[in-house]
């Protein structure tokens, strides 16, 4: 029996996509953990993403998926054992912020109220509802507004909406990056993460260069990060040979999630592309200057005050996305100049508000 006029006591939420979708959904599961402050919430995630939510205390238990298996049968028994986990702890309410048909499948066994996002009115779209309680259409202009929409049907009180995101860490996770880089404690420094999942977000090395060597005439320490592939390591390693003023590449590579969290949490600032460690910065609270592509800006913007965006379109045309070309760097445009006025006012402004 479905318990929809009672508070839910066990709630389960799903979204399987990358490290920045899942921090986006943390101001859902605080609205969540507001309204019913006894209720566990889990959530299902695929699996390399469970670091970054990793340490949330609004969580009660996260669930992997494997992203990618090396056989169908090893996909199937994964899927299989996931599903019987989560049919074990007899949910009753989930939401459901993922796309696929198979979690769409898995929603419909768990049994439970389930809300999910709406997919229009087309066949597809129609066949989608079968398999929810509800389905709400995306409303909002931030992908945040939209998944905050989706829980409409519950008549949760306004005054208990949670906006912010959330991105928690461990003291180990600081005890770390000190361990490595005691100077830290006491040299104000910027974070820069130039890399990113796709070649069409990349800026260029030389530019990145130039805003480095600006940030050290101010007297700032430059630390650059990236993700372990080689790809990302070449990136950090052709624009610290650009540098006349070479920054820090003690953390390239090296940082799990939550230690990058750390390291991102206690900077002065943060300058990157449309990606993940972004998010993480605006989760933070920390002052952060982003440069965006062909990506929609407005939909994924830092879910924050403080920051500035640098959007590729103002200086040419962007292209529709299902005409992004993927060896094309789309950020080229953008000047260093930009960039390094938009670091100018971001140090400016926290300065300013430090003084307050």
């Amino acid at each position: 029996m479905k318990r929809e006029s009672l508070s839910p006591t066990k709630i389960l939420v799903l979204k399987l996509r990358y490290h920045g979708d899942m921090l986006l959904t943390t101001p859902l599961i605080s609205t969540l953990k507001a309204n019913y402050p006894d209720a566990k919430i889990d959530v299902l995630l695929y699996q390399d993403t469970m670091p970054i939510l990793s340490a949330n205390p609004e969580i009660h238990q996260l669930y992997g998926l494997k992203r990618k298996t090396s056989t169908l049968l090893e996909k199937i028994r994964n899927f299989t054992e996931i599903r019987q986990a989560l049919k074990h702890n007899n949910y009753d309410l989930i939401v459901n912020l993922a796309d696929q048909w198979p979690i769409a499948l898995l929603v419909k066994s768990l049994g439970g109220r389930s809300i999910a996002i709406d997919r229009g009115d087309n066949l597809k779209g129609k066949m989608w509802r079968l398999f929810f309680d509800n389905c709400v259409p995306p409303i909002g202009t931030h992908i945040v507004e939209q998944n905050l929409y989706l829980l409409t049907p519950l008549k949760l009180p306004a005054s208990n909406t949670r906006y912010r995101l959330s991105l928690h860490y461990h003291p180990e996770d600081v005890q770390s990056i000190v361990n490595q880089r005691p100077t830290l404690l006491t040299q104000r420094y910027v974070v820069i993460q130039p890399t990113t999942r796709q070649y069409y977000k990349y800026w260029d090395n030389d530019k990145f260069a130039q805003v480095i060597d600006y940030l050290k005439t101010k007297n700032l320490e430059v630390v650059l990060t990236c993700g372990p592939s080689e790809d990302d390591l070449n990136v950090v390693q052709d624009i610290h040979s650009q540098c006349t003023h070479k920054p820090d590449m003690t953390f390239a590579g090296k940082t799990s999630f939550l230690e990058l969290a750390a390291l991102i949490d206690n900077a002065v600032l943060y300058i990157g592309v449309d990606s993940a460690p972004m998010h993480m910065a605006a989760a933070l609270d920390t002052p952060l200057v982003c440069l965006f592509g062909p990506t929609d800006y407005k939909l994924w913007r830092p879910w924050c005050d403080r920051y500035k965006q640098i959007w590729a379109g103002e200086y040419q045309q962007m292209p529709a996305q299902q005409n992004y070309d993927q060896t094309v760097k789309y950020l080229s445009c953008i000047p260093a100049q930009e960039v390094i006025q938009a670091s100018e006012k971001m140090l400016q402004e926290a300065q300013e508000d430090n003084a307050k």
